[in-house]
Order: structure tokens, then C-alpha cells, then sequence
């Protein structure tokens, strides 16, 4: 089932006009988790929102014990979940209140629904990837017992919503695999790009190489992730080492955005050999990570799993070709805009990449083409729309008990 009113592009902007007196609570994450990611999706709601007339705004769980720097950092973890879990239902009641709609804008956050004054509420569903680790459904990866706890807990609640928007196709799926028949209940709003990725300008690909102690004519794949599981770091390193005995890609070299590498990366680096050819960039900025996009022959992105997989668009917004996995939901959102490859399997990896290299500059074009599935008014208009779905059901109920 999808939420969606059937109106014309011209009557959606009329209508939303007329509805700009709409209060949605858009309720984002606790800020000193520092997940950049939410934190920049609920800005970019709320930005989109307000821009066409809807009152959004963002409210945060409130950082109280967490402000206390003399409290050891040992002790960090259960701070915040004294203000997550104890503090802010509270606030966050208070808050909802005065909402005519409640946005949950990440399911690890599906506990907040119980106070949501009783007001129309949704939850957005990035993944489960986390919900079924804590299950045991990945080999070799294990949970500790408050990580499984708190995993049942965010399912408990996630799966008891009223309205769940999921980020993707697959997420939808591994959501029914979760808790069959909740399909009825879910829908289906891709993601836009949150933030301005586009071809960087020749000046700053320069710097961006330099500040990787790259030649200004050094070739390069990137890599952008963390150390979750799942990016497969170790699996890409193994690829590029593969990669390294074709001729087309002996003098490439491979640079690694994302978090501080792990032990276990550091020394496959030296036991492969590979110790000038893997480029560590730690927490890069927006504006170097676009130029890191623009001015790579590729971006290698050899997930296991993804909710959404951000790095295919914002690659593909930058003209960067991609090669990623072939499975889901790399394959949903990279459309016919990369070159797939089984991620488990290095040498046969490597060997798809060397064949296809003739198709990477075609892949540039079809990447800006790809983009085109996933607009921003698209995204936005879907959103505003179960809003008033949702207010819509709420006003019917009471007029049924007013005259009943």
C-alpha cells in the first residue's frame, strides 16, 4: 500500500499552499551520537518542508547529563542512554503536543512513538541491518547482550507503527521478512541527495589529491565508508589488491574515506604489500569528499549490506563512475549506472572490474541519468502527502466520535 493523494504536479503545489499551517515535529537524533547522517536528513526535511510552506521543526533528545564533562568517559555510553530513554520521553511528549503530525526520522529511534501525544505519527526505516545482527542472522557477526536488548527493543516499537516509510525497496522487503504482513503498513520514499554533490571544479580536485600526497596525474578508485561490518573494508582492499595485476590498473592507487582504519586493515595494508598504494582520509569534509568523488576513475564500493547505499548518488552526482555489489539494494539504487560485482569474491571482483573498464566513461553518463529517480520535489511532495494522510485519518475518527 502506498500513501499517496492522486493529484496533478500543478494542484500538489496549490494545495500545500493552502495547508502551510501544518505543525510536523520532526523528532532527529541525540546530537552527541554524532550520526551525521540522520542529523543532515532531518535538516534536510525540515528545510524542504519549510521552503513550501509547512511548518517543520526539528526537536533533538535533550543533552543533560551528557553536558556534564566531569562524569568519566568510561561511563559515556550510559549517559546517553540515561538521557535518551529516561530524559527525553518526557521533553518529547511536551513537544509533540503542539504538532498536528510526529516524524520519527530514524527507526532506532522507534521507542519515541509511544510519546507522541497521540498525535498522527510515522517512523522512516533506513535498514535493519542491526535488528537481524542482534538476531544472529550474519555469520560471524556478534552482538553483546545490551546491543541485542536494545536491538528487540527499537524492533518492538518499529514494528507496531502505524506508518513506516522505508528508504528503499529492499528495506521494505527485510522489513516483511521481520514482521510478515506489515507491507500493508509501509511505503516506499527514496532518498534525495542532502547535500550539493555535483562535478567539482579542477582547483579543488587538485587539492583534494594533494592532500592525499597523490601526483596531480595519479589515478585513483575511491572508497567511502566506516568500520560497520558490512562496508567490507577489508574486502576492498583485498579487491584493489586483486585489481592491481591487470595492466589497466598497476599504477592506481586506492583512497579510503571514511572512519580511522582498524588494526586488522592496517596490517593487511602491509601484508599485502600495498603500503604506498592505500590512502587513508579520515572524517573528510562534504566540499573534499565531492572533490575526491569528482576526480576518481571510480568509486569501489563492495558492500554486504546497505539500507540505501548514499555513496552511489552522491558518486554519480559527481560524475564518478560506480562499482558495487550485486546484490540489494546496491543494484535498486545504482540502476543501469555501475558495474556490479560479487563482493565476497576478490579475484572474480577484480576480473569483472579489468573486462568492464572500457565502460566507466560511459557509466559518468548514465550516473547523472540515474539521478533523475531520485528528485527532490518527488521525495518531498511523497512525504507531504501522508502527512495529511495521516491528519486526514485523525480528523475522520473525531468527526465520527463527535457525531456518534
Amino acid at each position: 500500500m502506498t500513501f499517496t493523494l492522486k493529484r496533478s504536479g500543478c494542484a500538489r503545489s496549490l494545495f500545500w499552499q493552502n495547508r502551510s499551517g501544518m505543525k510536523v515535529l520532526l523528532i532527529s537524533n541525540y546530537p552527541p551520537d554524532k550520526q551525521q547522517s540522520m542529523l543532515r536528513y532531518a535538516r534536510f526535511l525540515q528545510n524542504e518542508l519549510q521552503s513550501r510552506g509547512v511548518l517543520a521543526e526539528i526537536v533533538y533528545p535533550p543533552v543533560v547529563l551528557g553536558r556534564l564533562r566531569f562524569l568519566p568517559r568510561i561511563f559515556e555510553k550510559w549517559i546517553g542512554y540515561v538521557d535518551k530513554y529516561l530524559i527525553a520521553p518526557a521533553y518529547l511528549f511536551k513537544r509533540a503536543m503542539k504538532a498536528d503530525v510526529v516524524h520519527v526520522c530514524d527507526h532506532s529511534n522507534a521507542m519515541y512513538l509511544r510519546w507522541a501525544a497521540k498525535r498522527p505519527a510515522l517512523i522512516t526505516c533506513h535498514d535493519t541491518i542491526a535488528i537481524f545482527a542482534a538476531r544472529g542472522s550474519y555469520p560471524g557477526v556478534r552482538i553483546g547482550i545490551t546491543g541485542r536488548i536494545q536491538q528487540h527493543w527499537i524492533a518492538t516499537n518499529l514494528v507496531r507503527a502505524r506508518r513506516i516509510v522505508c528508504v528503499s525497496a529492499n528495506t521494505q522487503d527485510d522489513l516483511e521478512r521481520l514482521e510478515p504482513g506489515i507491507r500493508s503498513r509501509t511505503t516506499v520514499i527514496r532518498h534525495h541527495l542532502n547535500w550539493r554533490y555535483s562535478p567539482a571544479l579542477p582547483d579543488g580536485i587538485a587539492l583534494a589529491k594533494r592532500n592525499c600526497a597523490l601526483e596531480p596525474q595519479t589515478e585513483y578508485l575511491l572508497h567511502v565508508g566506516g568500520n560497520q561490518w558490512y562496508k567490507n573494508r577489508i574486502g576492498t582492499m583485498q579487491i584493489f589488491s586483486a585489481l592491481r595485476r591487470y595492466e589497466r590498473f598497476r599504477r592506481v592507487k586506492l583512497v579510503m574515506a571514511g572512519k580511522p582504519w582498524t588494526t586488522d586493515m592496517r596490517n593487511y595494508r602491509i601484508s599485502s604489500g600495498l603500503m604506498n598504494e592505500i590512502i587513508e582520509r579520515i572524517d573528510v569534509s562534504n566540499e573534499e569528499l565531492c572533490a575526491l568523488y569528482s576526480g576518481a576513475i571510480a568509486l569501489l564500493f563492495p558492500s554486504l549490506e546497505e539500507g540505501f547505499g548514499w555513496p552511489i548518488l552522491e558518486a554519480q552526482a559527481c560524475g564518478c563512475p560506480v562499482i558495487t555489489s550485486n546484490r540489494a539494494p546496491m543494484t535498486e539504487i545504482a540502476g543501469g549506472g555501475a558495474i556490479f560485482i560479487d563482493a565476497t569474491a576478490p579475484e572474480q571482483a577484480a576480473r569483472t572490474i579489468a573486462e568492464n573498464a572500457s565502460l566507466l566513461q560511459s557509466l559518468r553518463i548514465a550516473g547523472f541519468g540515474n539521478l533523475d529517480r531520485f528528485s527532490k520535489s518527488a521525495m518531498i511532495e511523497s512525504y507531504q502527502e501522508l502527512y495529511e494522510f495521516l491528519e486526514g485519518e485523525r480528523a475522520q475518527v473525531t468527526r465520527e466520535i463527535l457525531t456518534s
